[in-house]
């Protein structure tokens, strides 16, 4: 029995304000093991700014590479994100390819749209298996048919989109929140997806993002390159990097706020911060749900020399199994966390390097100047044991060598992320 973090219920939202313009429709093709809905459909009514980034893996999947090149000739006119799970469409060849701009045809035909380039398919599942094309065929059929008879998305549509690309995942990640520009309101939603494979730069993990702000092309992908440094890559679960990352942003303007189109504008830097702070919850999610996870670990890395610095060394005790092990046993090792921090490639001074551990409620003082704290008594002891009792932790750094900060996000490694992964086909 797969054991995760405990009332996972609690992350599902239950409402949500949605970005207007975009129609939301998911189905069951048969490609899981299971009778469970396989695939998903967003569709704007009118042209989006698209932005992208993939997986750096050099097994990129048939949909990552042609995904590549969708983002780099759509220019404004991005339209559509199809997604199947069940079928990860990885290592397979030329016929892979092939069945992905097949099925991309497909659907840009069945919505009546006249350019390839609008569509963007994304896919997860099982690794060296083909798509059964004939499944995913039909599977187009229902969901245009389905977004050609609504004129909105319901809540219950985008949280039917998020089940639908589930694969080893325990809940569905959904998330939706309304920004304002200039007093202008405008919203933000999106989904993500991945439980095991996670680890920078970009894991096992589908997202989309969709908003109805008008942003250029160039815009939109400077702040996703921003965000997804301080989000999606900057999560990890098992240290695995898979062939099928994709996280997609598409804006379509319809809230009717004036074009972002100046990087230097301060209009810019409010959407970047904005859309780093959705996709750092969505990515958070993620975490939450890792593969047989009771842990939710929050690396805080303060006063580095630099961004870069900052994250290596969070990176380091992300990953390490020692660390999350660690958590999973409830050990205040702080020496290996400290060891970590060590390695992790940074010129330390070791005699500035602090560490504490924290919940929402206490905090305790584990590591001073690069030596134990030496006031540490019984009460110390205990406020350790509660704290790593709990659901979500935090393992605070100071490096005392900067003044900037980075995080990343991660869980333990428990028994249970073995047992997942050792049946997984």
């Amino acid at each position: 029995m797969r054991r995760h973090l405990s009332t996972v219920s609690k992350h599902v939202p239950s409402s949500g304000v949605y970005p207007l313009g975009f129609l939301v429709a998911s189905t069951t093709a048969g490609l899981k093991k299971t009778t469970a809905p396989d695939m998903a459909l967003v569709v704007s009514d009118r042209d989006c700014a698209g932005a992208a980034v993939f997986t750096r893996n050099a097994f990129a999947a048939a949909p990552v590479l042609v995904g590549r090149e969708v983002i780099k000739t759509s220019g404004d006119a991005m339209r559509v994100v199809l997604v199947n799970a069940g079928c990860a469409n990885a290592c397979t060849g030329a016929q892979g390819i092939a069945d992905t701009r097949t099925a991309i045809s497909k659907t840009a035909a069945s919505l009546g749209l006249k350019s390839m380039g609008s569509t963007l398919m994304l896919s997860t599942g099982v690794i060296g298996v083909p798509l059964k094309m004939d499944r995913i065929e039909k599977g187009i059929d229902a969901l245009s048919a389905s977004v050609s008879k609504s004129s909105t998305a319901s809540h219950e549509d985008w949280l039917a989109a998020a089940t639908a690309i589930m694969t080893t995942d325990t809940f569905p990640k959904l998330r939706s929140k309304e920004f304002s520009v200039n007093g202008k309101a405008y919203r933000i939603a999106g989904w993500s997806k991945g439980a095991g494979m996670i680890h920078p730069n970009m894991a096992t993990m589908l997202a989309g993002i969709f908003t109805d702000a008008a942003v250029s092309k160039p815009c939109l992908q400077a702040a996703l390159s921003h965000a997804v440094e301080r989000s999606f890559n900057a999560i990890s679960v098992d240290g695995d990097t898979s062939t099928n990352d994709t996280l997609v942003v598409l804006a379509n303007g319809a809230a009717g706020t004036k074009l972002i189109d100046d990087i230097k504008s301060p209009e810019f830097a409010q959407f970047q911060d904005n859309l780093t702070e959705f996709a750092a919850e969505l990515a958070g999610l993620v975490v939450r749900d890792g593969e047989g996870a009771t842990k939710f670990l929050d690396i805080q890395i303060e006063n580095a020399r630099n961004f870069e610095e900052g994250k290596a060394v969070a990176t380091a005790i992300a990953k390490s199994p020692l660390v999350k092990t660690a958590m999973f046993g409830q050990d205040a090792n702080w020496g290996r966390i400290v060891c970590a921090v060590g390695y992790s490639g940074v010129d330390i001074e070791p005699t500035k390097v602090n560490l504490w551990m924290e919940s929402k409620n206490e905090i305790v003082h584990l590591f001073k100047d690069g030596a134990p704290h030496q006031v540490f008594e019984q009460a110390d002891k205990d406020k350790a044991k509660r704290i790593l009792a709990g659901e979500d932790i935090v393992i605070r750094v100071d490096l005392g060598l900067g003044k900037v900060k980075a995080q990343m996000f991660t869980c333990d490694l428990s028994f249970d992320y073995v047992k997942i992964n050792i049946d997984y086909t």
